[in-house]
């Protein structure tokens, strides 16, 4: 119900006086679907752990992966041989990458899951085939990497300036609807990840940077559509990841370094949406950004800093999910710079797992592998990162079954 305050708002808002301000939608307290899903299935945990425990290192290196790909539409044998020799735990698709026929799309990532499988041992000793997700960027707006007419969503600031309009029930209506099909679309093109949706909230701090890319500048709003998205998408079997923990400023994080300013209380009251989304257990995981919280480490990026992940995102924030770590060849990680070292300190920071590319997907793997040969990154710590990972594939029915030593799909 909208107090007097949002009733004025509305009000401005009808008369054009707000139509370059921050959208501002007022809803209860508590979204009405919170509480979705257990926050942990214990039998799904003791399964993922059992099947990570089994894994080789290079295994487990490789599941700590999201790996960009050269292919379009189809796939070399060059690739295919990188992939089923790195068996990277998600693929990473961009527009180059789908810049194709919707048939083309569909049988590579046919073949992207088949080259990337891990052959896995249950706990009743049957053998299945663990394919890595399939991911891609699909927030809606100009964030799609689709041709003209695929997928095709609003952005996500449509649906607050909709509330605004014609009432949150609406809005929530047509949210839900449009991300069902949405989902549909993305499955028969076999995409299993979408890296949405944007949880963070509006503010005139990073307004400039996030434009319509955020729901709006209420926490409880944000929650609701945020959950709304998922739920669409979970609908045709799509995990969500939300982004960015723990916020970005002004500040493109492609170009430069953000530098969050608020009080440990003021950032708490920003974060909330993904505290409330993460005690639910329906985002498959969150991405962290390339951001420093003062209040929180004021000398590393959140990427990079155990008091972030472990302390306010995992422990306070109450996570049990993949935690997934942006681009580190990002302008506000110093670029390509070092990003062997950095990686590497992401995941021994609580990070689950980090994107490569082509260029250096092999040189990543390696590293992973010979720091956890020196220790600096604890073979505990990776296969909990594992676990994190393959929990959700469980969740998400990823397991495929083998027949006559080749995979039945």
């Amino acid at each position: 119900m909208f107090n007097f305050h949002g009733l004025f708002c509305l009000f401005l808002w009808c008369a054009g006086i707000m139509r370059s301000s921050i959208p501002a939608v007022f809803i209860s307290e508590e979204p009405s679907n919170l509480i979705k899903v257990p926050h942990i299935d214990t039998l799904l945990q003791a399964e993922a752990l059992h099947i990570a425990r089994t894994m080789t290192d290079i295994e487990l290196a490789g599941q700590a992966l999201m790996m960009g790909i050269d292919a379009c539409g189809s796939v070399s044998s060059g690739e295919q041989e990188r992939l089923m020799r790195l068996k990277p735990g998600a693929i990473m698709l961009f527009r180059k990458n789908l810049d194709a026929p919707e048939q083309e799309i569909r049988m590579m990532n046919d073949t992207l899951m088949k080259s990337s499988a891990v052959n896995v041992t249950l706990p009743d000793a049957s053998t299945m085939s663990l394919p890595p997700f399939i991911a891609c960027d699909h927030e809606g707006g100009s964030v799609h990497r689709f041709r003209k007419g695929v997928a095709s969503l609003p952005p996500a600031g449509f649906y607050g300036e909709l509330a605004g309009r014609e009432g949150v029930t609406k809005a929530r209506e047509t949210l839900l609807h449009d991300s069902e099909l949405a989902a549909r679309e993305l499955s028969r093109l076999g995409i299993t990840m979408n890296l949405a949706p944007v949880a963070e909230i509006l503010t005139p701090d990073n307004k400039a940077f996030l434009k319509d890319r955020s729901y709006g500048s209420d926490a409880a709003w944000t929650t609701q559509a945020a959950l709304d998205f998922m739920q669409g998408m979970e609908s045709a079997g799509i995990a969500c990841i939300i982004k960015h923990f723990p916020g970005n400023t002004n500040v493109d994080p492609h170009k430069s370094l953000p530098f969050i300013r608020l009080s440990d209380k003021a950032l708490k009251d920003a974060v909330a949406p993904f505290y409330k989304m993460a005690e639910t257990g329906i985002p498959a995981g969150i991405m962290i950004a390339h951001s420093i919280a003062a209040a929180w480490d004021p000398q590393r990026s959140a990427s990079l800093s155990s008091i972030v992940i472990q302390e306010k995102l995992i422990g306070e924030g109450d996570l049990y999910g993949i935690i997934l770590a942006d681009d580190f060849s990002m302008g506000a990680v110093g670029g390509n710079l070092d990003t062997l070292r950095k990686t590497i300190s992401a995941l021994a920071a609580g990070v689950d797992m980090v994107m490569a590319w082509p260029a250096n997907a092999h040189d990543i793997h390696k590293a992973i592998l010979k720091a956890l040969a020196a220790g600096t990154l604890s073979r505990d710590r990776l296969i909990n990162a594992a676990e994190h990972i393959i929990y959700q594939k469980l969740r998400f029915r990823q397991l495929r079954q083998k027949s006559y030593g080749a995979i039945k799909w």
